[in-house]
């Protein structure tokens, strides 16, 4: 299932040329990450308290086409895969159902010393 995220584009997500910024693909991506987090009901700061963080720890990302001042977008997020410790996930930005870039992002999670643990028994319940 795909969770959708919707984002404008202000003038401070473009370049000189009004087009997106290509690190602000990342910001917005990111957004819709801690939102769909948000909706599987999981308290990223409840989670903060006792130790536990995400941490992105690979994109492979594609820009496709351009997206512009004003524009409004839909990041949708969907889930991969999920092992003990990481999540997998396609996140796409669209613009009127056409995709304008495109990612593979890893996700995991680190403990109180900062180091890769297993997802906590909550958030594996909230992904199934």
């Amino acid at each position: 299932m795909a969770h959708e995220f919707s984002v404008r584009v202000y003038y401070e997500d473009t370049d000189m040329a009004g087009i997106v910024y290509y690190a602000n693909y990342l910001r917005f991506i990111e957004r819709a990450r801690s939102d769909w987090v948000r909706h599987l009901g999981i308290d990223q700061n409840a989670l903060r308290e006792d130790g536990f963080v995400f941490a992105v720890r690979r994109v492979e990302a594609d820009y496709l086409r351009p997206a512009r001042f004003d524009d409004e977008l839909t990041v949708r997020t969907t889930l991969k895969a999920v092992t003990p410790a990481r999540l997998v996930m396609h996140q796409e930005v669209l613009r009127d159902g056409e995709a304008l870039f495109q990612a593979e992002v890893t996700v995991v999670c680190l403990g109180p010393e900062g180091q890769p643990v297993r997802l906590p028994a909550e958030i594996r319940r909230s992904l199934h």
